[in-house]
């Protein structure tokens, strides 16, 4: 939903150990009015609410892309020093345990979407009206989105079906296999696709394009390679509606927002901020201002924190002429020569940034910490990477290299501005290629450390990485204790 929708206010009280909160003497405070069943979903009014809250959470995921791009070999953590937000200086050294707030945030705030999602589903029969069936559609994928972050970095997961957890589910309610929690995933995307729309409803809400990319990767995840190439092939060349933007440089910008290239995108707004206090609470995106350069004077930019900094292997990962290693590194030693510019040197400073994500100059109306409010939004789910997937699913399922290429180097040809880059190889290099391009189309997406765990190539690629326990995260010390034993920690934690 665009900027008007996301900024509605919320008030429900959703029953349940995994929600987030923004100070611990909340749950210590009556409760004057609970929403639920008995006095809610009434109408469309009510359901359109809920759905308001089940997509507010997306606004939570900045720290997945921050720490998704920190893990792999893209990015240094960066920050002011070596004690700078510990948990992600921990993460990049691949020295994290299950007491690491930031991971925290991500199992916290992902349930908390799931539990959102939850809640209009238990209810989805209580009250009919014309359009209902998209609104629940709608709720099943998001679960599904939340979902399949939290089996990205943990494995798997508690599952409840179309209910809520409440108080104590955690000391009932296993943690299902990783191939159940996949299952799950994919039934509520199988169940949404039929519901959901060609176009959105409104600006940022789910498309069935959204929803069928979604299930093309989540079977790419599970090396499902037929199926994942059948819904891929069938967003591309059936549904449609999506290309690739000419200009790579405009997809980053304010005006290239939802543009065709935009499959998945969430929306964020500069109007409401927050505090470090409580940094879900802000309706901008956080992970902007943590990626900009530090002390910045000049041009173009805003000042940020100096985290996520992209290292010298990934600069050198471009070949000599693509055109989007300007757009997703800013070289900021070159930057400051030519316009005078000046920064402050962070900690593992490599003279890059992600321009991709860093702070623009803001407008005169924006609110709120100039460095947490950013009205950037994230390009969660981008065609070219859809393009991508689908070339990797046909030439690693050995189902149609020929096709595998044609899709490879669309997105190459944008990248080059020619044919004269093509690649020809099949087999085994047409998937090093494909891999490669990954990487170099992707790069500051929050991708990378997810497509190395998947493809094997973690524990030769990063390092500090220890196989077969890196590959997720420990669930927090928090929700081990709080499950008296029903819920085992991940292995090598």
């Amino acid at each position: 939903m665009k900027k008007n929708i996301i900024s509605v206010l919320m008030a429900f009280a959703i029953l349940t150990t995994l929600t987030v909160s923004c100070s611990d003497d909340f749950i210590d405070r009556p409760v004057p009015y609970s929403i639920d069943a008995d006095n809610y979903f009434n109408s469309e009014q009510e359901y359109y609410n809920a759905l308001v809250a089940a997509y507010d959470i997306l606004q939570s995921s900045y720290v997945n892309v921050l720490l998704g791009e920190i893990a792999s070999d893209n990015t240094a953590a960066g920050g002011e020093s070596a004690n700078d937000v510990i948990g992600f200086q921990q993460v990049d050294e691949m020295i994290h345990t299950p007491v690491n707030a930031n991971v925290k945030n991500v199992w916290d705030w992902m349930f908390a979407g799931v539990n959102r999602a939850s809640f209009i589903l238990e209810f989805k029969d209580k009250t009919d009206f014309q359009g209902k069936a998209q609104m629940i559609a709608e709720a099943r994928f998001l679960k599904a989105y939340y979902e399949f972050e939290l089996v990205k970095w943990f494995g798997g997961i508690p599952l409840n079906g179309d209910k809520r957890f409440t108080l104590g589910d955690e000391k009932k309610i296993p943690r299902a296999s990783v191939a159940e929690s996949y299952a799950a995933i994919e039934n509520e995307l199988l169940l949404a696709i039929p519901d959901l729309n060609t176009t959105a409803p409104q600006l940022g809400r789910v498309t069935k394009g959204a929803a069928q990319a979604l299930l093309g990767k989540v079977y790419l995840y599970q090396n499902k390679f037929q199926e994942s190439a059948q819904v891929l092939e069938n967003l591309i060349e059936v549904t449609g509606g999506y290309s690739l933007v000419q200009d790579y440089n405009t997809i980053f910008e304010a005006a290239g927002e939802n543009g065709v290239e935009s499959v998945f995108e969430i929306q964020y707004t500069d109007i409401e901020g927050a505090g470090f206090g409580c940094l879900q609470c802000s309706e901008g995106n956080v992970a902007v201002g943590f990626n900009g350069p530090r002390n910045y004077s000049g041009p173009l930019y805003s000042s940020g924190y100096s985290f996520n900094v992209p290292t010298q292997e990934a600069a050198d990962a471009y070949e000599t002429g693509d055109l989007r290693k300007n757009v997703a590194i800013l070289d900021i030693e070159a930057w400051a020569a030519q316009t005078g510019a000046t920064y402050g040197i962070g900690y593992k400073h490599t003279g890059f940034y992600n321009r991709k994500y860093i702070p623009r100059t803001r407008s005169a109306g924006a609110a709120g910490d100039l460095n947490l409010t950013n009205p950037n939004n994230y390009r969660a789910i981008r065609y070219a990477d859809v393009l991508l997937m689908a070339a990797e699913a046909l030439n690693r399922g050995g189902i149609n290299d020929t096709k595998a290429r044609f899709y490879l180097n669309e997105v190459r040809r944008r990248a080059f501005g020619d044919t004269n880059h093509d690649i020809n190889g099949t087999g085994s290099t047409l998937t090093s290629f494909i891999w490669a391009e990954r990487r170099t189309e992707l790069l500051g997406e929050g991708h990378r450390f997810f497509d190395l765990v998947r493809t094997g190539r973690a524990p030769i690629e990063i390092e500090g990485f220890t196989a077969n326990k890196n590959e997720v995260f420990p669930l927090p010390i928090e929700e081990i204790q709080f499950s008296a034993g029903n819920w085992q920690q991940n292995p090598g934690y």
